[in-house]
């Protein structure tokens, strides 16, 4: 079903990546200067004038204090302190958002007529209405939101064709500052069903940037305490700078090493370099991605599957360049993943594919069916969580279906959706925790209350009503609770 001008855009830690889709079909990745890769970097130059990309970090050497590199881990935040003058993390990541737009604009001849944003598996609601507003303020349509492994695995369903029916893709999505890991299962006929995700929601590429720092810390400190303690606590300009251009030198060391066994890294305010070997820094990294695969582990037991079942494990994100982040990985699950020349540039295209995907808009659901070339097709869940796809076995783990709705989030774990509308944000379609152990208290409490009306008297019927009541009434308190501390 054709939408016009479609794009979709990957709102990264520190790289935003954006692909653009003509009425005609034709696809492409849109460039900044010349590259696929916007800095997702911001800079308050004054009162509502916010730089975004190359130009905010060029500009950062003069005012550090303006700048910030990763808008995206300070959603949670609302307000952010730039240079003195509180700022709304929404005007930030907007800046961000219009220059996607504007390029768009400058490709296709038009502002696009749909679009989809992509966001990180764990996000909750205010993070994502953040979001939705900001691509509405950068001048965009209201968004679909889609999770970020959720793309990767249409892409790679869809294009790479590696998972067979009944088997199972793992995405292992190593991003800058976040990490998702997501199981989906093939089934026959094509059915695509999500069977489980887990997330680290602070844990990225930026981690292995603090360990390499805080190794050339111990270096600095030995040599000159002073200098560290600049370094470590800027206080004027030239300090400030000077700690902006070690930690992107260590940056730039680190996707060497992807690709050497040795470089250098200097060292401001020493004025000197030092060299870093990859053995070095893959000890330094290893107990950060250590975790990353425990949770990817952990999302396959989630799913219930066995390793049999994997059909491949499909890296994406930038940080999963990282050479040890594949060995971690065959070792843990005996096959190598599949690495991608331009892993940064999936999450984008595969939000394409799953936007495609929507055939019917219904007010209680979405029915969709990805493209002939991918083989694929999901029925996402009318409200309340119908489910779609191969009905589960009995060893099968709970399993939930891809939610694609306007501003939607599939985030946390979960298996039971409840839909709930939220101002600005459209028809949610909306994933709780079911915890057990919370709903077997409220079903004790029921039976207690039955016991006592039947003891005071009342009828059969009459006290397993109120029985019934007090039940429905204790999780109902609990998933709203759930609800308001969503973040």
């Amino acid at each position: 079903m054709a939408y016009g001008v479609l794009l979709g855009i990957d709102f990264g830690t520190f790289n935003t990546v954006a692909m653009v889709r003509r009425g005609d079909g034709e696809a492409r990745s849109l460039l900044f200067d010349g590259s696929p890769l916007l800095p997702s970097a911001v800079l308050l130059e004054g009162p509502g004038d916010v730089l975004s990309g190359a130009e905010a970090v060029r500009s950062a050497r003069v005012h550090p204090d303006r700048y910030e590199p990763n808008p995206k881990r300070r959603m949670a935040d609302g307000i952010v302190l730039l240079g003195g003058d509180e700022t709304d993390v929404v005007d930030l990541v907007a800046a961000v958002l219009g220059r996607v737009a504007s390029e768009a604009r400058q490709v296709v001849g038009q502002l696009p007529d749909r679009v989809v944003i992509t966001h990180p598996e764990i996000w909750g609601t205010s993070r994502l209405s953040r979001l939705t507003a900001a691509a509405v303020r950068a001048g965009l349509p209201e968004p679909t939101l889609v999770s970020e492994p959720i793309a990767a695995a249409a892409y790679f369903l869809g294009q790479v064709g590696r998972v067979g029916a009944g088997q199972c893709a793992v995405v292992y999505d190593f991003g800058a500052g976040t990490f998702d890991a997501g199981v989906v299962r093939r089934g026959p006929g094509g059915a695509l069903t999500v069977l489980a995700s887990e997330g680290l929601p602070e844990v990225g590429g930026l981690d292995l940037d603090a360990a390499l720092v805080e190794h050339l810390g111990r270096l600095i400190a030995q040599r000159a305490p002073d200098a560290w303690d600049r370094l470590r606590r800027p206080v004027t300009a030239a300090d400030r700078r000077a700690r902006w251009q070690l930690w992107e030198d260590v940056r730039l060391a680190k996707e060497s090493l992807s690709r050497r066994s040795q470089t250098l890294v200097h060292l401001p305010v020493l004025d000197d370099t030092v060299p870093v070997s990859r053995d070095e820094f893959e000890q330094l990294a290893e107990p950060v991605i250590a975790r990353t695969v425990a949770v990817t582990r952990a999302a396959v037991r989630s799913a219930g599957i066995g390793l049999s079942d994997v059909g491949g494990i499909f890296l994406v994100g930038g940080s999963s360049r990282v050479p040890l982040v594949a060995t971690l990985l065959h070792r843990a699950f005996g096959m190598p993943p599949t690495v991608l020349e331009q892993p940064e540039l999936v999450v984008a295209e595969g939000s394409l594919i799953l936007h495609d995907a929507c055939e019917e808009r219904t007010p209680t659901g979405v029915t969709m069916r990805l493209p002939a070339v991918a083989g694929v097709e999901e029925t996402v869940a009318q409200a309340h969580g119908t489910a779609a796809g191969p009905s589960p076995g009995p060893q099968d783990a709970p399993q939930r279906v891809m939610q694609v709705s306007p501003a939607s989030t599939t985030a946390g774990r979960a298996s039971r959706v409840d839909e709930v509308v939220e101002p600005g944000r459209g028809r949610s379609i909306r994933p709780h925790l079911v915890d057990p152990w919370s709903v077997a208290a409220a079903v004790l409490l029921g039976a207690l209350s039955g016991m006592i009306g039947g003891l005071a008297g009342a009828s059969a019927a009459a006290a397993l009503t109120a029985g019934a009541v007090v039940t429905v009434v204790v999780h109902t308190v609990r998933v709203a609770l759930g609800i308001v501390f969503d973040r």
